[in-house]
């Protein structure tokens, strides 16, 4: 502040210094006359006092909803918004924040409830574009600012770093923007992750394609691991092998097929192969029995107890997830791999968006906006990237000179601080991973390779619609997750893995969903692609 001033003060008062030099003895103050035959003298001119400097302006407050994302350091603290972190962010970008939780497990739920009371913070995070369910159709009802016209005016570095891909995500038809999007550079995020340990223990290669894949979930149950494959509810992040028959059933992963858009699953033999898959590992034994009921916080405890040897989940954990299970197994040895390839000699996880969460900002803030807009601006600079990176200078980290001293999280609960820091707090990032961090070490940089070499060359994607087709919206069961099925199909999915419908039956499933409006969704998909209207293309 003092440096401000000071420069401020010589910009005032330079030119006043430089006009007086200039001006002639009759300007600069009256001549008292001299006795006879004696000089002049001058009456000095009064002062013109400098301006005082600006006041500092005020913080500016704003309310932000913001989903918990399952990272522990947010979900278990007592007050977020007195939190170290979240003060230096204010003091940074000059704001003062109230962050509001909303439960990860419970993110659509209350979001649909905070809409319908109009209980509405001034910014709000949505998912990945402007069709979101969590949104309920509030783009549509007027709720949200047209940023547009904020951004071209006070966010231009906002515009020139985020790519378009991600800004067309939460642009409507009209070209109104609604959202400032945290972007994926890479969108193929998941990843197959295995202990290295005890595929070694075991004497069998790295697999690749299915079958050898149940090779070794097999081998790992010998060798007495209590979960081969780490199974979890609706098979969120434990879809690997829907992945290598190409059958997932997501909002964007729709096929041309004879001219129709149309959901995988239709594909009857790619998709009785894929259920015959869990089928087998759950009568073998080599997921969990239980794996229908198991949430978020049960899968990460269950793997980083060191009690898996296969799952999936995003790239970007494993530095933490990897450290995690080390501090409980030290023997344990984590890599990703490539997934396992179906009959087309492909495989990988459904493809991610551009955007991973958008920040809406509500009309009630509409006179905070430009501010707004400036507090997501600064998360796109330098010093922004080295808090958000590394935490507090003096606290968490030294500068030797342009170099910063870091020393790596070890504990768990340093980790989950870094988590919360890298990945939760920074809204406006590439978050495909953190080169500033990962390159501090060796594992970090083997991670920044897998990036660039295995998950660039892997990854399922479809068509998708920038808005919620209206099939889906008047047909619940058969509406899709962005990665899950929709109810219909799960359920029936889970029957057949069960055993109590035969997998030969998903002709007939596919029958019903036909019936319960399946074919308007096929045919409105059809009609909309047919008209070019907010259709994406699969970006592989």
């Amino acid at each position: 502040m003092k440096k401000r001033l000071s420069i401020f003060l010589v910009s005032v008062l330079l030119p006043s210094l430089l006009a007086a030099c200039t001006q002639s003895p009759a300007s600069t103050g009256t001549e008292t006359p001299a006795p006879a035959g004696g000089t002049t003298t001058e009456t000095p001119a009064a002062e013109t006092p400098a301006p005082e400097p600006e006041a500092p302006k005020e913080p500016t407050p704003f309310s932000i909803a913001m989903r918990t994302l399952n990272v522990k350091y947010v979900e278990n603290h007592a007050n977020l918004n007195d939190d170290p972190y979240v003060k230096a962010l204010e003091g940074f970008t000059n704001t003062d924040l109230d962050i509001r939780l909303i439960p990860h497990a419970e993110y659509e739920t209350k979001m649909v409830q905070m809409f319908a009371t109009n209980d509405l913070t001034d910014v709000i995070q949505g998912g990945g574009g402007i069709n979101g369910k969590e949104l309920a159709g509030s783009v549509e009802a007027g709720v949200f600012v047209d940023l547009k016209p904020y951004l071209e005016e006070h966010g231009k570095k906002l515009l020139e770093t985020i790519p378009s891909a991600a800004w067309e995500r939460v642009t409507d038809a009209e070209g109104r923007i609604y959202a400032i999007p945290e972007y994926l550079g890479n969108p193929s995020r998941r990843a197959t992750w295995i202990r290295m340990d005890l595929l070694e223990k075991t004497g069998l290669p790295v697999p690749k394609t299915v079958d050898e894949f149940l090779n070794v979930l097999r081998a790992f149950k010998k060798l007495g691991v209590e979960e081969p494959f780490a199974g979890r509810a609706e098979f969120k992040y434990a879809d690997t092998f829907f992945g290598a028959y190409d059958v997932f059933g997501y909002t964007n992963e729709l096929e041309l097929v004879d001219g129709k858009i149309q959901p995988k699953f239709l594909d009857v033999e790619n998709m009785q192969a894929a259920i015959q898959v869990y089928k087998t590992m759950f009568d073998e034994g080599l997921m969990s029995k239980e794996f229908a009921t198991v949430n978020p916080n049960t899968f990460k405890a269950n793997i980083t107890a060191g009690k898996a040897g296969m799952w999936s989940m995003n790239a970007n954990e494993l530095p933490i997830w990897g450290e995690q299970l080390k501090n409980n197994v030290p023997e344990a040895k984590v890599a990703l791999i490539a997934s396992p390839i179906g009959p087309d000699g492909k495989g990988g996880y459904s493809l991610y968006s551009p955007v991973t969460r958008a920040f809406f900002v509500t009309k009630q803030a509409e006179d905070k906006v430009v501010d707004i807009i400036k507090f997501f601006e600064w998360q796109t600079t330098e010093e922004a990237q080295r808090f958000f990176s590394f935490g507090i200078e003096g606290t968490d980290y030294t500068m030797n000179g342009d170099t910063p001293v870091y020393k790596a999280p070890e504990s768990n609960e340093e980790l989950d601080k870094q988590r919360y820091l890298n990945y939760w707090l920074w809204m406006v990032q590439d978050t495909t991973y953190n080169e500033l961090v990962l390159s501090q070490t060796e594992e970090g940089k083997e991670l920044i390779k897998a990036y660039d070499t295995l998950l660039a060359n892997e990854g399922r994607d479809g068509y998708e619609f920038n808005e919620q087709l209206q099939a889906w919206i008047n047909n619940p069961e058969i509406n899709p997750f962005s990665d899950r099925y929709p109810p219909l199909i799960n359920e029936h999915i889970m029957k057949m893995v069960f055993g109590q419908e035969p997998i030969s039956d998903w002709p007939k499933v596919i029958e019903e969903w036909r019936a319960k409006g399946g074919n308007d969704l096929i045919e409105e998909a059809t009609r909309l692609y047919n008209e070019g209207k907010g259709v994406y293309a699969p970006q592989r």
